[in-house]
């Protein structure tokens, strides 16, 4: 039995409301990473693509309970969280069916607050809770807001990233005023960065310049290795330690735990 002292988990929302960012691919990698350092932690997969829980080579057909369950309080917390046979490394899985919960939370009372609840009854058991949000602003992202202490920021090193980045920054600050007084952004992290093209580097100059304190120092590399390993069910620090992804991912989760860790 573990006699650690009971940990009080820091809750980070790993948002982005435009797809194809790396925002799932740095959920999996971050989340493992910082098991690997020895933490608890638990991914909670929001996004009904189900993205993160085949990235860990869990097959979505076998899948039982939830997210959706989690929402809709159909089942217990203890009964939708799944081992992801890496140690203290623990997940809830989604599938299609979270899509519906986008639906039938509309008429449901706490409708923003739903996964508040369930991750304050877990905040014990870890040290870190990572959510995984989809690619969109609306009522899944909104939990996963309400319950976070903070945001990570996945930005493409594209064209028309900081006008996607200024319209997140809004809404944060909406659900700030609103609902969630102490949610912070942890840091922006430029990903699918190629410093082989002016535009990847034009943009992180940009967003250096208007987001000097944000901006991890850690790029996230234009991979074919980091894209092919979640077609493994593996992390990029199983399917190739040794590359460059490999450590971007490392040295990544090294400033989100130095940040962590000067918030109170």
């Amino acid at each position: 039995m573990d006699q650690r002292p009971q940990a009080r988990a820091r809750v980070l929302a790993i948002v982005n409301q435009k797809g194809g960012v790396g925002k799932t691919t740095t959920a999996v990698n971050v989340a493992g990473e910082l098991a690997r350092r020895g933490r608890r932690v638990l991914l909670i997969d929001a996004d009904p693509q189900g993205n993160a829980t085949t990235s860990l080579g869990i097959a979505k057909r076998d899948l039982r309970v939830t997210t959706y369950d989690l929402l809709m309080e159909s089942a217990a917390v203890e009964a939708v969280i799944m081992p992801t046979q890496r140690e203290g490394f623990e997940l809830v899985p989604a599938d299609q069916d979270l899509a519906g919960a986008a639906v039938e939370l509309t008429n449901l009372e706490r409708r923003e607050r739903r996964l508040e609840g369930a991750v304050a009854l877990l905040r014990g058991r870890y040290d870190h809770i990572l959510i995984d949000c989809p690619p969109s602003l609306g009522l899944l992202t909104l939990n996963a807001l309400c319950a976070a202490d903070s945001v990570l920021i996945p930005l493409q090193c594209e064209y028309l990233a900081l006008e996607g980045l200024a319209q997140l920054k809004a809404t944060l600050e909406r659900v700030r005023e609103g609902l969630n007084p102490n949610l912070r952004i942890l840091g922006i992290v430029m990903t699918l960065y190629d410093g082989r093209t002016n535009l990847a580097l034009q943009v992180v100059d940009e967003v250096q310049r208007h987001f000097p304190s944000l901006i991890f120092r850690t790029l996230i590399p234009r991979s074919v290795r980091l894209s092919e390993a979640p077609s493994h069910g593996k992390l990029i620090a199983e399917y190739d330690p040794q590359s460059r992804s490999a450590q971007s991912y490392a040295a990544l989760t090294d400033e989100v735990m130095q940040r962590e860790e000067r918030r109170p």
